[in-house]
């Protein structure tokens, strides 16, 4: 339950005092019915409307969760695994923001906002995603810029990247490095390994934009900062990362 002019502020629409005067001149209606009075408590669930618009009543919240693997990036699953919104503590009906395979670790954002949302997944805002990869057999010279440069899936390049190699384990025939991504199709880097004849043993998000989890242990998530959301959907917009 929450004031009226509080979710009319929340909005978008108006300040809280100029609320206050829509509520007066009878311009806002609950469930179908005008509403005059100051103070007035709306339920949950609950339709408010201004000049025919439905105003959103949720509570609009934002969390970063270090996805842990063997846990679903959906809401629900009709199989009855673990998903990732099992593990955030909320009231708010929350959904991931992309998504993370399943046996795929890191940074997960969820929130209730699809604006939010949909500025930091659409493609056109290139937002920088950093993971980490271990993957069998060494790569080459010629490997790494093929990754980097692109490789074709689908039928369309990927976008270029950065490669960064870590280590080269000649003993376990093991590489481990970073790449830098600024799209997300359907297992990209699992896909891009395998097209140079490895394959992918571990692979964690290390960062989303400038937003790292490295202080969360797996499973934990904590609410993101007011100054995070806003330098989030800046960066998004001018596709670069800290």
């Amino acid at each position: 339950m929450e004031r009226l002019q509080k979710i009319i502020a929340k909005a978008g629409i108006t300040s809280r005092r100029k609320a206050e005067e829509l509520i007066k001149e009878g311009k806002i209606q609950v469930d179908g019915i005008t509403i005059k009075e100051m103070g007035y408590i709306v339920e949950k669930g609950s339709i408010v409307t201004y000049e025919g618009k439905i105003l959103s009543t949720e509570n609009k919240v934002y969390f970063l969760l270090n996805k842990p693997k063997k846990v679903l990036s959906s809401v629900s699953d009709d199989r009855g695994r673990t998903t990732v919104v099992d593990l955030i503590d909320t009231s708010e009906r929350i959904y991931p923001v992309g998504r993370l395979d399943y046996d795929t670790t890191g940074a997960l954002l969820l929130t209730n906002d699809g604006d939010f949302s949909n500025a930091l997944t659409h493609p056109r805002y290139h937002l920088k995603k950093l993971y980490e990869v271990k993957c069998d057999g060494i790569l080459s010279n010629q490997d790494v810029k093929a990754l980097e440069t692109g490789i074709e899936l689908d039928g369309v390049m990927t976008i270029p990247t950065q490669v960064v190699i870590v280590k080269k384990d000649l003993t376990r025939k093991e590489t481990d490095f970073t790449i830098t991504l600024v799209e997300g199709k359907n297992r990209q880097i699992k896909r891009m390994v395998e097209s140079l004849g490895l394959s992918v043993i571990k692979l964690h998000r290390a960062r989303f934009g400038f937003i790292e989890v490295k202080d969360l242990r797996e499973g934990e998530y904590r609410v993101l900062k007011e100054s995070e959301l806003t330098q989030l959907i800046q960066l998004a917009k001018e596709g670069k990362m800290e």
